[in-house]
Formats: structure tokens, C-alpha cells, sequence
């Protein structure tokens, strides 16, 4: 795994806090929804990347 995903994936967790945490201050669930869900996906983007790497070593 390069080190350009890990900033990707990291990157995309660090958007959906955001998005998450600025629905959850306006009351926009929709918005907090897409947050809580792009960190899922990140999430499991590094898990699968962990696993590459492990097989690798």
C-alpha cells in the first residue's frame, strides 16, 4: 500500500468527522448520515490495506 492511500483514507475519515459533527451542529441528519457513512468507507479502505500489508512483510 502506498503511502498516497493511507493520506487518502485518512483524509476521507477526517472529512466525514467534520461532516458529521457540522450536521449534528445544524441539526441536518442527512448531512451527519453522509459523515458517519464516509468514515465507515475509510474505515474499511485501511482495514483492507492492513491486511495487504501484512501479507506483504
Amino acid at each position: 500500500m502506498g503511502t498516497d492511500d493511507k493520506m487518502d483514507n485518512k483524509a476521507q475519515e477526517l472529512t466525514g468527522k467534520v461532516k458529521e459533527g457540522v450536521g449534528r451542529a445544524t441539526d441536518d441528519e442527512n448531512l451527519e448520515a453522509q459523515g458517519r457513512n464516509d468514515q465507515a468507507k475509510s474505515n474499511l479502505k485501511q482495514a483492507g490495506e492492513k491486511v495487504k500489508d501484512a501479507f506483504k512483510s
